[in-house]
């Protein structure tokens, strides 16, 4: 990839990109996006509603099945600003980061944090089916305790589930 302007294009019909100003830290291979993600235990989701913005960081799951389909996976109780918020205006914004650990130098200006990140786009939605709704609490919980559970029906009623199908992507990192 060359220019200012780094794009991977999904068969969807949009475009994933970013442009960067440290090049050389742009993170663009599918299979090291997905590593990040692996690697992050919570993310962060940004929207606005009528109090203003709002973010909040959630343990997460999700779906991988190339980069022109990520889904991620987010539980949450049934009611509060959270799903007010993606029900008045479901574009939102993420970002999940793995801080791998602290570069020393002979000066303060010279230290650095070693890190790999991923911020993005995504239409939120709430998850109404059961079947989905089971499938992304064991999503959640693979990743999060990296361990399968399975969900009843009963659990899956108890909770709302957000759902973020992403439209842009962005992974950045120092080695």
């Amino acid at each position: 990839m060359s220019g200012a302007l780094n794009t991977l294009t999904a068969k969807g019909g949009f475009d994933f990109t970013m442009d960067m100003r440290r090049k050389d830290r742009h993170i663009t291979q599918p299979d090291r996006i997905v590593s990040i993600i692996d690697g992050c235990s919570v993310c962060r989701i940004a929207m606005q509603d009528g109090e203003g913005l709002y973010i909040v960081p959630l343990s997460f799951g999700y779906e991988y099945s190339g980069v022109d389909n990520i889904k991620l996976y987010f539980h949450s109780a049934n009611e509060g600003r959270k799903l007010r918020a993606i029900t008045a205006r479901p574009d939102v914004a993420f970002e999940m980061d793995c801080m791998e650990g602290i570069t020393q130098g002979d000066t303060a200006c010279a230290y650095s944090c070693a890190y790999k990140s991923i911020t993005g786009t995504a239409r939120a939605s709430i998850v109404c089916d059961t079947e989905e709704k089971q499938r992304a609490l064991s999503l959640i919980m693979e990743h999060t305790a990296k361990k399968h559970f399975d969900f009843n029906s009963e659990q899956a009623a108890h909770v709302a589930i957000i759902r973020l199908d992403v439209k842009s992507i962005s992974a950045k990192g120092s080695d």
